[in-house]
């Protein structure tokens, strides 16, 4: 090796962190990063739920730190670190806005704890997962909102306009009718509704009394939860 030693190759790029302290660094980014991964498996509802998403941010926030013991106080590796992230083009798209504080949150993490603020570190992770559980349990947090498109046929001089809006009040809390047209040469009317169901009602139940309403078919009930990503 020229006569360098194993020391000096471990200490170049630490900028006066010894091997000791960057490895403590990575260790801690690695637990904390592990404890937001947990606090979002935990609090997450959705029917998306990614795995690999998870991982990402545990090893988030160890690149972050690894990232942040490379610059050091040195502005110009500063410099060509964020030259050659810019190279990187990310594809990966972050549905959830939700998803992407998560994100955020372990990329601080790893940057707290490669610039050796420990305390700031996990204090911030404490408080974070704190604020994500008490958020996930507020009454808002836990309001989820039905909208959706519901759709069915009619055959023209069956067309019960008044029947189905009494369906519709039953079950909907609101519903506005967004789409009329001619079907199979004029003989039935397609219906197209946009509802929000009332809280505690059943997609089942509308579906039935509507089915139960004469001449109607063809019904078609798609609700998008709000945490279902499109």
């Amino acid at each position: 090796m020229g006569g360098v030693s194993l020391e000096s190759l471990l200490t170049t790029g630490l900028e006066g962190t010894s091997p000791a302290q960057a490895a403590l660094a990575l260790l801690l980014a690695f637990a904390l990063g592990q404890v937001i991964a947990v606090v979002y498996d935990r609090t997450y509802e959705g029917l998306s739920y990614q795995r690999s998403f998870v991982q990402t941010l545990v090893l988030g926030a160890v690149v972050a730190a690894v990232l942040m013991l490379a610059i050091g106080d040195n502005l110009a590796r500063g410099l060509g670190i964020l030259g050659t992230m810019a190279l990187v083009r990310f594809r990966t798209n972050v549905r959830d806005a939700r998803d992407m504080i998560f994100v955020f949150a372990s990329l601080a993490v790893g940057v707290a704890t490669g610039v050796q603020s420990y305390g700031i570190a996990a204090m911030g992770t404490v408080a974070f997962s704190l604020a994500a559980v008490a958020v996930e349990w507020t009454p808002f947090g836990r309001q989820q909102h039905y909208d959706g498109m519901l759709r069915f046929w009619m055959p023209r001089e069956a067309a019960q306009a008044d029947v189905l809006r009494a369906v519709l009040d039953r079950h909907c809390r609101a519903f506005t009718l967004v789409a009329l047209r001619d079907g199979a040469q004029g003989e039935v009317l397609e219906y197209a509704y946009q509802v929000r169901m009332r809280r505690g009602a059943v997609r089942e139940a509308l579906v039935t009394e509507l089915q139960g309403v004469g001449g109607v078919g063809g019904i078609s009930l798609l609700l998008q939860d709000a945490s279902v990503p499109v």
